[in-house]
């Protein structure tokens, strides 16, 4: 991508970040990083969430799932929700 990307967070992804301690937030950023710097990282979705990408990474030894959506027509990345595996795609689907 030439142009820049604009990074968008939902407001359920900012609140769930203000509840973390410090140690997870940095677990979050390697990971958010690394899906700026390769949108096409996480695995596409089917179905009802077809416009949805998961990243899955260990937050503090814990595997934990981060759902994000790319607009390549805008150069969009919005982070929508990320957590544990349990419910996490019927949660998404609220979301959408």
């Amino acid at each position: 991508m030439t142009q820049s990307l604009s990074v968008i967070q939902s407001h359920s992804f900012k609140k769930a970040v203000k509840k973390l301690h410090n140690n997870q937030k940095a677990d979050l950023d390697v990971a958010v990083r690394a899906i700026i710097d390769n949108p096409e990282l996480g695995v596409q979705k089917v179905g009802e969430l077809s416009s949805v990408r998961i990243h899955k990474f260990k937050m503090r030894k814990q595997l934990t799932l981060l759902a994000y959506q790319i607009d390549d027509g805008q150069l969009v990345l919005t982070f929508l929700m990320f957590g544990p595996h349990e419910n996490f795609y019927r949660d998404v689907k609220l979301i959408l």
